[in-house]
C-alpha cells in the first residue's frame, strides 16, 4: 500500500489517522473506485475519506437488499425476530399508559408490527426512511411515515422509544444525527442503537482482504466500544447498556469475498454477494459462534441503549 495521506479522526480528532485498508465495492460491484479507510489507533474508530456523500445513488443500487422486497432471507430473519427480545425488554422499563416509537430507517415498519402485538401502550409508531416504496407499504399499515433524513424530520410528538439500527455508520455527521434524536426523546426516553464495532476478531482477521464491517462503500464512520461512548456522551446523552451481539452477515461477507478474489467463487453484479448460496449458510453458523464466544470475547455488532443526561 503506497498511500501516505492522513486524515483527522472524526471522534477523537487525533492527527494522523492511520491507513487501516484500501477496498471497493465487492459486494454489489456499484462502483469501480477505490476507498480508503482510515483507523484512528486512540479511539479505534475506522472511517473512510473522503466521503462518496455525492454517490448516493450509484452505491445503493436498485438490488440493494433493503430495497428488494423479501430479500433478506431467512437467516436475517431469525436474527431479526432474536432482536426483537431485546426490544421487548426495552418496552417494560418504559413507564405509563402510552407508548410512541421512532424508527429511524425503518422501511415497511414490520419491527413495530411485531412491537404493537407485543405492548397494547404503543399507541403511535413513525417511520423515517428515504425509501418511497417502503412509505407506501408502511402507512398502509398504519405507521406514520416521512421520506427522508431523520436530520430533517420534524414533529411536535416526542418518543419513548427511537430505534437506530445499522443506521449511524451510514450518516456523513454521526454527531449531528445524535443532537436530532436527542431533540425528540422524551425526558424518561430510551435511544437503541445496533452498529458494527472495529475492535473484534473478523476485523483483524479479513484486513489485508476485505472485512464485511466496512460494507464499502457504504459505512463511512465504524465505531469501537470506546469511541461511541465518546460521541453519545458528547452530545449529550449517556450510555445506560452495551451489549455485544453477532455479526454472522460480515463473517460471511468476508469469506464469500476472500474466496471470490481468489476466483474459487462466482460474485457479480447481477447477483450480489447477499444472495449468494453460501451466505445464509455462513451466516447461521458464525452467528452462532458469535452467540458462544460472546460472554467473553468482543463480537463485530454491539446494541447501545441510551438515554438524556
Amino acid at each position: 500500500m503506497n498511500i501516505t495521506r492522513h486524515s483527522y479522526c472524526p471522534v477523537c480528532h487525533q492527527w494522523p489517522a492511520e491507513i487501516w485498508s484500501e477496498a471497493r465495492d465487492f459486494e454489489y460491484f456499484s462502483s469501480e473506485n477505490e476507498y480508503v479507510y482510515f483507523n484512528c489507533p486512540g479511539c479505534g474508530t475506522i472511517f473512510t475519506d473522503p466521503l462518496p456523500a455525492d454517490q448516493l445513488n450509484v452505491i445503493y443500487p436498485s438490488n440493494y437488499y433493503s430495497y428488494v422486497p423479501g430479500s433478506k432471507g431467512w437467516v436475517f430473519m431469525i436474527k431479526e425476530w432474536l432482536d426483537l427480545r431485546l426490544f421487548r425488554k426495552i418496552l417494560k422499563k418504559i413507564k405509563g399508559d402510552s407508548i410512541n416509537i421512532l424508527d429511524a430507517g425503518g422501511g415497511t415498519g414490520w419491527i413495530m408490527d411485531v412491537l404493537k402485538k407485543t405492548d397494547k401502550r404503543i399507541k403511535l409508531t413513525q417511520v423515517v426512511d428515504i425509501d418511497e416504496k417502503a412509505g407506501d407499504v408502511a402507512i398502509e399499515k398504519g405507521h406514520a411515515y416521512f421520506e427522508g433524513r431523520i436530520e430533517d424530520f420534524e414533529s411536535e410528538n416526542r418518543f419513548d422509544l427511537i430505534l437506530m439500527l445499522n443506521l449511524i455508520e451510514h450518516v456523513a455527521d454521526p454527531e449531528e444525527l445524535l443532537r436530532k434524536v436527542l431533540t425528540l426523546l422524551t425526558p424518561d426516553g430510551i435511544v437503541l442503537l445496533k452498529t458494527p464495532q472495529t475492535r473484534s476478531l473478523d476485523a483483524r482477521l479479513f484486513r489485508n482482504s476485505y472485512w464485511g464491517g466496512l460494507h464499502c462503500p457504504r459505512h463511512w464512520t465504524i465505531f469501537s466500544e470506546e469511541s461511541i461512548r465518546i460521541v453519545v456522551e458528547r452530545v449529550g446523552f449517556k450510555v445506560d447498556k452495551l451489549r455485544y451481539t453477532q455479526g454472522g452477515p460480515f463473517w460471511a461477507f468476508s469469506l464469500i469475498i476472500l474466496l471470490a478474489r481468489k476466483n474459487w467463487l462466482n460474485t457479480s453484479k447481477a447477483r450480489p454477494v447477499i444472495f449468494h448460496p453460501l451466505f445464509p449458510i455462513l451466516s447461521a453458523f458464525f452467528a452462532a459462534f458469535d452467540f458462544l464466544r460472546s460472554p467473553f470475547s468482543r463480537t463485530s455488532q454491539i446494541f447501545i441503549s441510551i438515554k438524556s443526561k
